[in-house]
């Protein structure tokens, strides 16, 4: 069997998604297309040809004269003015970016929307949407987008939507993989065609800060170290992502960072109606709970766990530093 070709363009959005991949570590990019047969036709960061390679590469493919695996598509895909696609006219060719992706997407095996603007809409999306910008399969939580609800790729399966502002490198690693080896399958999907092995999580598994939510012990400024969905917005109980177990870079997240959850693998995340670091409340009662969890039960745990929060945490939770330490009982010297 030969290599399996990966062509990857990008349209509207700030190419974070590429500069993330790029940072992959174990394993990195070149490592992973090396060890699982992937040859990469193009990418506009990481490949030499320009201008007439690039075109003939595209008319290659259109024609049948070359094939490609898997198209990755980063960036939304802007339609606009008057759904003419204009905004984004492909460098050289005449033609927009829209009718590009049209005429490719039917010929890969796989199309991937790469980070939550190609997925979604994304930011690129927000606000007025002066570009009409949407992504390959969905415009937020609509189905359609630029391919259409009925879009299938040459394998069968609707456009791999790996959401995320930006995603995660190894989510597109192992996307990566599962494709070269054929053992992706539609089961491997959720409703929002997001690959399960890192959507069926939630940002809150492994969080820093899970002490600090069992107790809750809230943080009420940015710089301090308790939980943050209390008063600062954070939503990592309801968005899904393995990012506190599947650490950035080895190491980091949002909210190892200080930073609470904006839940960006999801649909809409760009326009919450609401500040981002503020938590909308009800009879002081955060609106956005948990979402497998009656909101009786949890503002019933919620008092007792309150009752019972041990001085360290309550001191540490309003700090920027660790303030006071668990203690060491004498029976545990013993």
């Amino acid at each position: 069997m030969g290599k399996k070709t990966v062509l990857w363009l990008q349209s509207g959005g700030c190419g974070g998604c590429t500069m993330s991949l790029l940072c992959a570590q174990t394993p990195n990019l070149f490592s992973v297309l090396d060890d699982f047969g992937l040859e990469m036709l193009w990418h506009p960061s990481l490949s030499e040809e320009s201008s007439e390679g690039v075109i003939g590469l595209l008319e290659d493919i259109c024609a049948g004269r070359r094939k490609v695996d898997i198209l990755c598509f980063e960036g939304s895909v802007m339609r606009g003015p008057n759904n003419t696609g204009r905004f984004h006219m492909l460098a050289g060719t005449g033609r927009p970016m829209i009718d590009w992706l049209r005429d490719l997407a039917p010929l890969a095996a796989h199309v991937v929307a790469v980070g939550t603007c190609a997925a979604f809409g994304g930011i690129t999306s927000a606000g007025a949407n002066i570009t009409d910008a949407c992504g390959l399969q969905y415009e937020g939580y609509q189905p359609g987008g630029a391919l259409g609800d009925a879009f299938r790729a040459r394998a069968g399966l609707p456009v791999i939507n790996i959401a995320g502002c930006p995603t995660h490198p190894n989510w597109v690693l192992e996307t990566f993989m599962m494709l070269a080896d054929e053992s992706l399958r539609a089961e491997d999907l959720d409703p929002l065609n997001r690959p399960r092995f890192y959507a069926d999580h939630l940002v809150h598994h492994g969080c820093s800060r899970n002490e600090y939510y069992e107790f809750k012990a809230s943080a009420t400024r940015l710089s301090e170290l308790g939980c943050m969905m209390e008063n600062l917005g954070c939503v990592g109980t309801q968005a899904h992502g393995d990012c506190n177990t599947r650490a950035w870079n080895g190491e980091g997240s949002c909210t190892r960072g200080g930073y609470p959850c904006i839940n960006c693998t999801a649909p809409e995340f760009e326009e919450p109606n609401r500040v981002f670091t503020q938590t909308p409340k009800i009879g002081n009662i955060p609106i956005g709970l948990p979402t497998d969890m009656p909101k009786a039960w949890f503002i019933a745990l919620a008092s007792l766990s309150k009752a019972a929060t041990p001085r360290r945490l309550r001191v540490n939770a309003t700090s920027h530093r660790l303030i006071e330490a668990p203690s060491v009982k004498d029976s545990q010297l013993k």
